[in-house]
């Protein structure tokens, strides 16, 4: 029989920091949770369980992997004898596991099974176990707020059942996200309650760790001898304890205050004794923080080739960790934590082509740059022309429907609720908390759709492009390529040609941010945007930072920009370079050059592949455009007379295309100018090759119910919404009112989006901020635009501002003239838009005309 002696998985979860150091998580204490065994069908389960505990404190990865077949086997076993308790404590035994040899999703699928059954047997000690372990998951994954919802459902219940060693870890783990979230002071708050209760239960293995998370906190403060004392204490428990792996830690960060303090030969040495002892446990996370810590240390010392391999050993691990997570999500927000890896490898190499011009170092520079963007639309690219549902449980398919069918439900809720005449702001946060719930099922669904999916196990992982393969693959004599990486210290541009590679050092990454910045509030602010000189000083402060060093290559070539950071919001069009006759002759940058931008280089050879694998559609044109937003709309009432159409474009006159329909102003305004768009630009095709969907046809059921397939052009003229929190939230505003008054669901969410299918040459949002989204370190935007391309569509024409409703109408009037009079591709019908619009009195402002992005295929 199994007793009730408490054991351990001793090792902690790491989280890895954009700092040198790196704080520690309590690890999931699965002993606290194991119960005697109820029955003699349980002893063969209880002495499997047993056996792989005694594997897994061997504390190999060797060992740990042996532990995973022994508890899979009592995993078994409790299942067939029912003990739901065992099956949960067995389960969170096999995540903990994963998450330690970095399989961080595996280990939220199986914290994800444990979590109700330890609910449905009232263990709520078990229950708390659990969510600390998920929280923990979503921590080492970049999601911060998501680990402290977690956290925060535990620590209520460990109080409840008087457990303090593990209220004492849940504390831990809260203020350890604090602390990454760098509000330093709550985080020793929280540090403070949780190290009195270790000390009390006599836990010196996590009165170790808390100790060396307030280390690191008085590391972040610059206080690096109080964060010594701290870390001293911490490794001798450590050792005391035979906790390899978090002596590991301990000793990296000792190494990191050592190099702060400018003592990098002290620093090497304590981050070489480190090494070893994460490789002999297997924590490749630790490994690689370790082997990134010793490449800057060395670099610092000049040893910039041994430098060089330390931080490739490094990256090589990142690339295999994010393979193994299946939620694209997870992977982007895992990658945004490791991004200062490939920062730091780029700048390295930067520095090797200074003083070795000829040894190709800047090519190796520009290929890891590529490898450090996009991957994950990428691999959704890829996913995108398989059919990865082929093959799945009808069961799990079914239950990925239902919750679609219960998100569009409470979208419908919460728009009753918005319309009402006096709004419950209480019950709109429930609904709204509910939805964000539905959505992470939605997302965890679709994860195991994945992981399932034979098709999905058949697909390799796509490579980013190298640069011969860009300048064959995507580029021709008149196309060139405009790659930035921005940087702390230094930031670089290189300029690709068919036929050759130049590098250009840029300066720092906060420079062009401030320059960037107020060139976007120099186009978009109702004060500066009229005034000439405003708008071209900021223009021509931020083109002298970013585009000036490389101007003599550009001459009249077609521009293909993969952007960095805050230039992912720039209007490039808008640019200008200052000329030699003065800044008065200074003209944007469209004037001269056609303009395209790119998630990365790879994305556009993987849109060519896909789309050159499906049958062109047969029609031209769908448009669906000036939806009824509220039942108190004239088109509600009765027919819509030319004369309410009037009285709507007099009072729409200068109206943002946005979504004013936040919380604060319900429902929307009315775009009048949608319509006469939708009726100028279809009067441009044949009828019988056309769809105009108006009014209440231009409806979300219009748009999912997979008639939009069979256009080559699909355009959108209405309210966009961009959520830069939640950018699943983002969406086109449809319809939310049918011909009899009845509220209905009008929301097309990114979630919707993602499930269209189109074969779209062109698909236009006419909308406010279409291009916008989450700025996601490393994966780029991450809105709209993906999911479109993601549904099927070739190239995407997007806003990247609130527009102006009539001078949005009038720019998009002038690009389908352009592609179907003149026969231009789009790119180039829109660069011909704009600068006819910016020649003309009224529109000359950048702001009527620049906010439009053409993404993806420019041929």
């Amino acid at each position: 029989m199994f007793d009730r002696t408490q054991w351990f998985l001793a090792g902690m979860s790491i989280v890895l920091s954009v700092q040198l150091s790196q704080p520690v998580a309590a690890a999931v204490p699965v002993g606290k949770v194991v119960q005697t065994a109820q029955t003699n069908s349980n002893e063969a389960a209880a002495k499997a369980l047993n056996e792989g505990l005694q594997l897994y404190q061997q504390g190999t990865a060797e060992a740990k992997r042996s532990a995973i077949v022994k508890w899979e086997e009592a995993l078994k076993l409790y299942r067939e004898a029912g003990d739901r308790r065992g099956e949960a404590t067995t389960l969170i035994g096999i995540g903990k596991v994963y998450s330690d040899l970095g399989e961080k999703l595996k280990a939220l699928e199986y914290y994800s099974q444990s979590l109700p059954l330890f609910r449905a047997v009232g263990d709520r000690s078990g229950e708390a176990t659990t969510l600390i372990g998920i929280g923990a998951v979503y921590s080492d994954l970049g999601e911060k707020q998501k680990a402290l919802e977690y956290y925060s459902q535990s620590l209520p219940l460990f109080r409840a059942v008087g457990d303090r060693s593990l209220e004492a870890t849940t504390l831990n783990n809260i203020g350890l996200v604090y602390s990454q979230l760098g509000e330093q002071q709550k985080a020793l708050e929280y540090y403070s309650q949780s190290l009195p209760l270790r000390r009390v239960v006599g836990d010196r293995s996590r009165e170790a760790g808390t100790l060396t998370n307030i280390g690191l906190v008085y590391s972040d403060l610059g206080e690096q001898q109080k964060a010594l004392e701290y870390y001293s204490q911490s490794l001798p428990l450590f050792r005391a304890v035979g906790d390899r792996s978090l002596e590991a830690t301990t000793l990296n960060n000792i190494g990191s205050v050592y190099d702060k303090l400018g003592e990098k030969l002290k620093a090497l040495e304590y981050f070489s004794q480190s090494l070893p002892l994460s490789r002999a446990v297997g924590n490749r996370s630790v490994e690689a923080v370790t082997l990134y810590n010793i490449a800057n240390a060395k670099r610092d010392r000049n040893n910039l080739t041994e430098a060089l391999n330390d931080i490739e050993s490094s990256i090589k691990i990142i690339e295999n960790l994010r393979t193994k997570i299946a939620s694209p999500e997870l992977r982007s927000s895992y990658f945004a934590t490791v991004q200062n890896y490939y920062e730091f490898y780029i700048d390295l190499l930067m520095q090797l082509h200074k003083t070795n011009p000829k040894s190709g170092y800047n090519t190796k520079a520009l290929e890891a740059s590529e490898r450090s963007r996009a991957r994950s639309l990428l691999e959704l690219l890829q996913e995108s022309n398989a059919n990865i549902r082929e093959g799945i449980s009808p069961d799990l398919l079914q239950q990925e429907k239902s919750v679609q069918q219960q998100l569009d439900a409470i979208e419908k809720q919460r728009i009753q609720e918005l319309s009402s005449p006096n709004p419950n702001q209480t019950k709109i946060a429930e609904i709204d908390s509910g939805r964000l719930a539905l959505l992470q099922q939605y997302q965890q669904l679709q994860t195991q759709v994945r992981t399932a999916s034979p098709r999905y196990a058949a697909l390799t992982q796509p490579q980013p492009l190298t640069l011969p393969e860009i300048q064959k693959q995507i580029l021709d004599e008149n196309t060139i390529l405009l790659q930035y990486s921005l940087g702390e210290a230094h930031s670089y541009l290189w300029v690709v040609t068919s036929t050759g590679l130049t590098s250009y050092e840029l300066p720092k990454r906060a420079d062009i941010e401030t320059a960037a910045r107020n060139f976007r509030d120099a186009i978009t602010s109702p004060i500066q945007r009229d005034i000439p000189q405003k708008v071209a000083e900021a223009s021509a402060n931020l083109g002298q930072l970013i585009l000036q060093p490389a101007a003599a290559q550009l001459g009249n070539k077609r521009l293909l920009i993969v952007p960095d950071g805050v230039l992912h919001y720039t209007p490039f069009p808008a640019l200008t370079l200052p000329q030699p006759a003065g800044p008065n002759t200074n003209v944007p940058l469209i004037a001269e050059h056609e303009i395209i931008t790119l998630p990365s280089a790879s994305t556009l050879a993987i849109l060519r592949q896909n789309y050159g694998d499906r049958k062109p559609p047969s029609r031209n044109l769908a448009i669906l455009a000036d939806p009824v937003f509220s039942p108190d709309d004239e088109r509600v009432k009765g027919k819509i007379t030319q004369a309410t159409t009037e009285k709507l474009e007099a009072n729409n006159l200068g109206l943002n295309r946005s979504l004013r329909a936040s919380n604060r102003q319900w429902p929307p305004e009315r775009l009048a100018f949608t319509r006469q768009e939708a009726q100028t630009i279809s009067s441009l095709f044949p009828s019988a090759s056309s769809s105009q969907k108006i009014d209440f046809d231009a409806s979300r059921t219009t748009a999912t119910d997979g008639s939009l397939a069979n256009y080559q052009i699909v355009h959108f003229a209405t309210h966009g919404l961009a959520n830069s929190k939640n950018p699943e939230l983002s969406g086109i505003v449809m319809s939310m009112v049918d011909d009899k008054g009845n509220l209905v669901n009008g929301f097309l969410r990114l979630t919707d989006i993602f499930n269209l299918k189109l074969a779209a040459n062109l698909v236009v949002l006419s909308a406010c901020q279409s291009g916008m989204g989450q700025n996601v370190k490393g994966e780029g935007m991450v809105g709209l635009t993906r999911g479109f391309m993601y549904a099927g569509a070739q190239r995407v024409a997007v806003s990247l501002w609130s527009v102006d409703d009539e001078g949005t109408a009038v720019l998009m009037q002038k690009f389908y003239q352009k592609m179907l009079q003149q026969k231009l591709a789009p790119a180039a019908a829109l660069r011909a838009a704009q600068i006819e619009m910016m020649q003309q009195e009224k529109w000359k402002s950048p702001y009527y005309w620049a906010a439009f992005t053409l993404q993806g295929e420019w041929k």
